[in-house]
């Protein structure tokens, strides 16, 4: 009978030791983790500097104020009606709310005692003066790429700005997200610092002449614009749960932080790849953010608006050159399911009243004075992206394209939120979706409720 019990407790004890194993061990590799993270974080702050800063010409100034264009700089550190680059925007993001910097050349609360060599190791190391590590909501995972020069123009000209004394608010961020360990242990998986390009590779730099360039030296200019300045796979790369970018060259479209807009695949012809477009048609779009084919609307406006529009022609012919040489990934796409006959019925009903008059009948488009006013919706490739929340998020908030100076008056749509039940809503977008050709999946209530 002993005999029999013990051998019926076994399995018991053997559980409970392995138990007692993996607690003891779980703290042991957390340890270690944490020790390799900031070992590294060591190593890499001790890495030398690789290169001299170069000293800040009118020259180098002006390059300066270019590239911070380009990069759209103003868009996270300048508060609506506030003074610019003195940062306070929040930063909405899953893991909780950042706040940007100052980048006044202000001693106090901006950038006034640092070096050049200092602003470069935040911008290639994501590390801050004072050694804090910086969140990635500052692209430091893309501006890693950037050249030293370009880095020390953007320096110049920020340090030529008029002062501002102003402290951004303190990041609110959840546990764990707060520590500085949780973020060397994030950058010990997911971050490595990338090389630093020379001047004499072609695509190092940005310039604003826009030389002539045979098409290899342009498509490696627009890989260095799109993903480095530009930084691009931001937006239009996916991430994983902790934030971090999935195949960042892939630039395979990705949710635009917590605004609830995705940012389609750049991959894709089907989404918002160029690869069929001809050079001068990418070139134009990203110039004016419109064109035949397409409107850049949400927070693509804001970049075409305060970026993009003020690209030099070569380098806008680089950026198309890059885009348009992406690999072609087509993304699977569901089986069509037809809506409800009665949701159609009823989407029709509020087209006539609320779309019929700009996007035309047949969702031909309107032009008002020979200029294209109102963009097609037969065949927009944003309105059969797979996901609806791009279509649903116009409808709810309406919107504008940018306004540039090469469509200095664009028209807008009007937010029908408050105008429409989530029946109402979703039922025009099924049939916009679901008529003139296009074919995509349905769009339920339920939808239009997550996106509220």
């Amino acid at each position: 009978m002993t005999e029999a019990r013990q051998a019926a407790a076994a399995p018991m004890r053997i559980f409970v030791r392995g138990l007692i194993g993996l607690l003891i061990a779980l703290p042991l590799m957390a340890l270690l983790l944490i020790a390799g993270a900031w070992a590294r974080e060591a190593w890499l702050g001790a890495r030398p500097i690789p290169s001299e800063a170069q000293a800040a010409t009118p020259a180098s100034i002006e390059r300066g104020a270019y590239l911070a264009r380009v990069a759209n700089c103003a868009g996270c550190h300048s508060v609506k009606g506030g003074a610019p680059m003195a940062g306070g925007l929040p930063l909405g993001t899953p893991f909780g709310t950042l706040f940007s910097s100052n980048l006044t050349p202000d001693p106090e609360t901006g950038l006034g005692r640092w070096s050049a060599d200092e602003f470069w190791r935040a911008m290639h190391h994501g590390r801050s003066r004072d050694g804090r590590l910086l969140y990635p909501a500052f692209p430091y995972t893309s501006y890693t790429e950037m050249s030293r020069e370009d880095a020390d123009a953007i320096f110049a000209w920020l340090r030529q700005l008029p002062p501002v004394r102003q402290t951004a608010p303190a990041h609110q961020l959840g546990w764990p997200y707060r520590w500085q360990t949780a973020l060397a242990v994030w950058r010990l998986m997911y971050f490595t610092p990338g090389g630093v390009p020379s001047q004499d590779q072609p695509g190092a730099s940005v310039t604003t002449g826009g030389a002539e360039a045979d098409g290899l030296a342009l498509a490696r200019r627009g890989r260095y614009l799109v993903r480095a300045v530009g930084h691009c796979a931001e937006c239009h790369a996916p991430r994983n749960r902790l934030g971090a970018l999935e195949d960042a060259a892939g630039l395979r479209g990705g949710w635009v932080g917590v605004q609830g807009w995705i940012a389609p695949s750049l991959a894709d012809p089907h989404a918002a790849g160029v690869q069929d477009w001809t050079e001068d048609e990418i070139r134009q779009w990203l110039q004016s953010g419109w064109s035949p084919r397409a409107a850049a609307l949400g927070p693509m406006a804001d970049v075409v608006a305060e970026s993009l529009q003020h690209l030099s022609d070569g380098d806008a012919r680089a950026m198309a050159a890059y885009l348009r040489g992406l690999p072609r990934e087509e993304a699977q796409k569901a089986a069509f399911k037809p809506a409800p006959p009665g949701q159609l019925g009823l989407g029709r009903l509020v087209y006539a009243k609320y779309c019929a008059d700009c996007h035309g009948d047949q969702g031909q488009g309107r032009r008002i004075g020979g200029q294209a006013a109102y963009p097609p919706l037969a065949g927009n490739r944003a309105v059969t992206l797979e996901a609806p929340q791009n279509v649903l998020q116009m409808l709810a908030g309406g919107g504008y394209a940018p306004a540039t100076k090469a469509h200095p008056r664009p028209f807008g749509m009007p937010p029908l939120r408050q105008v429409l039940s989530e029946a109402e809503m979703a039922a025009v977008a099924s049939m916009i979706r679901q008529s003139w050709g296009n074919q995509a999946s349905p769009v339920t209530e339920q939808d239009v409720l997550r996106l509220k």
